[in-house]
């Protein structure tokens, strides 16, 4: 029984989604409790609870404990990791990609192919936007090995949500590679998604993508922008993505969502201004990356390497996390990270 306080390092819903997926990984039961107890709102939340019950059926697992509001599960896992077709509907604008996020670990080891439909909010503080995933993390989780796709059927926005992305894994027939990013290199390109539903008429993903272009321009560098007029989201909403790549093979990405009463001039400030703080520090992963590749390089074969722009509580955590669920040891050498991946093996 892996026992788990989640009021530690950062006490938050991604401990419990990662803790979830990794003990489904090894079908290992699961005693957390305190769940997000440094949240405002401490407990389960709908998004949550969805993970957990995605991984359960994924495992064909038990779950007691598992309801809105709870702050203690008992999760069984089964012996076996089945593919096949998914659908997860948050029913709120709970985050889809960090559930995407928890879901790929244990679909990577799965009998075969696992397809996700995941129902959300794709766009939103605090998670992952659908263009970070799909244009940052999935490339490097390719260059490990990983036969991960991602694509977007509608987005979704705070409060509604009713956003779907789909998430397609294809098991790995060996462990993953182990990332080695240790110098940054030179930039080649910077690229973008600026992205407004229903908000044509007030140029929204215009005025976006022009703010982006003009401050990367005094940056004394070029931004290709591709600029997106949807109207499919059931509600307006709009979100920005910026990310560059360098002749290093690394991968750095910002982003910023729309909200009432946040300009669009000012979501392109942040989204730039954040991506230019970490590419400033020298580091080869931004500062979500960081710690979102963690679970990976602790499964892959042999030592992975990044330098990070800063140690974050999710980098704390996940690293935490990692070595008493699997064993993975890590240590920092200055801003570099180093895992020892225990070199899981493919199905």
């Amino acid at each position: 029984m892996i026992e788990i306080d989640g009021s530690l390092y950062s006490g938050s819903g991604t401990l419990l989604r990662y803790a979830v997926a990794l003990a489904t990984l090894t079908h290992r039961p699961l005693h957390m409790t305190h769940i997000r107890a440094k949240r405002p709102k401490a407990g389960l939340r709908a998004q949550h609870l969805h993970v957990i019950t995605a991984c359960g059926i994924l495992s064909d697992g038990l779950i007691e404990g598992g309801a809105v509001g709870s702050q203690e599960i008992l999760y069984r896992p089964g012996p076996a990791m089945r593919s096949g077709e998914f659908r997860v509907d948050i029913g709120t604008a709970g985050s889809a990609t960090l559930a995407a996020c928890a879901l790929i670990p244990p679909s990577l080891f799965a009998e075969g192919p696992c397809r996700f439909s995941i129902v959300g909010g794709l766009f939103q503080d605090f998670a992952p936007s659908f263009f970070h995933m799909d244009r940052v993390l999935l490339p490097l989780l390719r260059s490990m090995g990983a036969k991960v796709k991602l694509q977007m059927v509608r987005p979704g926005y705070y409060p509604q949500g009713q956003g779907e992305l789909i998430l397609h894994v294809n098991p790995v027939s060996k462990p993953l590679n182990p990332v080695d990013l240790v110098q940054q290199g030179s930039v080649e390109f910077i690229r973008g998604v600026s992205l407004a539903s229903h908000l044509r008429d007030q140029k929204v993903a215009w005025r976006m993508a022009d703010t982006a272009q003009k401050i990367v321009t005094r940056r004394e560098a070029a931004l290709e922008i591709e600029i997106l007029e949807d109207t499919r989201a059931v509600q307006r909403g709009a979100g920005l993505t910026i990310y560059a790549a360098t002749d290093t093979g690394c991968i750095l990405g910002s982003d910023r969502a729309g909200k009432l009463g946040r300009r669009a001039e000012s979501i392109a400030e942040f989204a730039v201004e954040t991506l230019f703080e970490d590419l400033d520090t020298g580091a080869t992963v931004d500062r979500h990356v960081a710690d979102q590749l963690i679970l990976f390089a602790a499964l892959a074969g042999g030592t992975s390497r990044y330098r990070v722009p800063a140690v974050t509580d999710h980098v704390k955590s996940n690293l935490w996390l990692v070595e008493k669920l699997l064993g993975a040891s890590s240590h920092f050498e200055g801003p570099v990270l180093h895992i020892q991946g225990i070199g899981h093996p493919g199905t």
